[in-house]
């Protein structure tokens, strides 16, 4: 799974431009991650819903009795 995040990093967001000091750079990757990737973009895992869908939509359901010993 790590492999497959950076490698999709690589190519939506360090590709695409370059960057004038490491400060510039570190803030891009917080704001593709925290802004984009964790909130809004589409997982398969997730049946192809954001976090945010699946966490309103599905969750509930997947909430279930303890499981027993």
């Amino acid at each position: 799974m790590a492999e497959a995040f950076w490698g999709r990093m690589q190519t939506e967001l360090l590709d695409r431009q370059r960057w004038k000091t490491r400060v510039e750079l570190a803030n891009a990757i917080f704001e593709y991650i925290e802004g984009f990737y964790n909130r809004r973009r589409r997982h398969s895992a997730l049946d192809w819903m954001s976090p945010l869908q699946f966490e309103t939509t599905r969750s509930p359901s997947l909430i279930s009795s303890p499981a027993s010993p």
